[in-house]
């Protein structure tokens, strides 16, 4: 499908760099949001009152459900969107717990679910044409950290190496938080530029996984 067949607006700011995105078709004019990471009135502006019909979770911690209800609230018919393990967490009457391989539709745009363990049990990842939703299991120049409740450093190895590194290379991330050098980038260039990103195999990540939190020195 051709770029100029929907459109990504991002919006910064929440917890920690949070990043929530909005999705334009541009054909139906239907729209949906990824997270719900800032508050209504950053994203309200660009919003069609009718054409909001879906809210994907790419993770449950909360800097990325912080303003669900909120959303839901103001749009009554929003469909939230989450992994089927955790729907218990989402209060609205509207929602669809949704499984790695499902496809879902939004306007005229059809959305994969990838199950992307690792940083958190219930990650996924959305992914639509040429661009990936990737929430907290990938950002701009490393993976997500592991040391949560529920954190699985062999798990985010899977998910990283052997689901999105079997993505093409062009593909673009768009991650959950703006971490990086910059805010979006393919998966080559991301696996060039980072150390965590070439690791020769599942010990090796592991390895470099610790080595990069001992070395941490700032809050990201």
């Amino acid at each position: 499908m051709p770029e100029t067949d929907y459109s990504v607006r991002s919006f910064k700011g929440g917890y920690d760099e949070n990043l929530t995105y909005l999705v334009t078709c541009m054909r139906t004019r239907n729209q949906f949001l990824v997270d719900a990471s800032v508050p209504l009135k950053q994203i309200l502006p660009f919003v069609s009152k009718k054409g909001l019909i879906v809210l994907f979770i790419t993770h449950t911690h909360g800097d990325h459900t912080a303003y669900m209800d909120e959303y839901v609230d103001a749009f009554p018919n929003l469909v939230v969107m989450i992994y089927k393990d955790s729907e218990d967490k989402v209060q609205s009457t509207l929602k669809r717990p949704v499984k790695h391989g499902d496809i879902v539709t939004v306007g005229q745009l059809s959305l994969e679910v990838l199950h992307t363990p690792g940083h958190y049990p219930d990650s996924v990842c959305f992914l639509l044409d040429g661009i990936l939703f990737t929430g907290d299991t990938l950002f701009v120049g490393r993976t997500g950290r592991t040391v949560s409740s529920g954190s699985d450093t062999r798990q985010l190895y899977q998910s990283v190496y052997n689901t999105i590194f079997d993505l093409p290379g062009q593909t673009i991330i768009y991650p959950g938080h703006d971490y990086g050098p910059k805010m979006t980038i393919s998966i080559d260039e991301n696996i060039a530029l980072s150390p965590l990103l070439q690791a020769v195999d599942e010990d090796d990540f592991v390895k470099r996984m610790a080595d990069y939190e001992e070395e941490r020195t700032f809050d990201h």
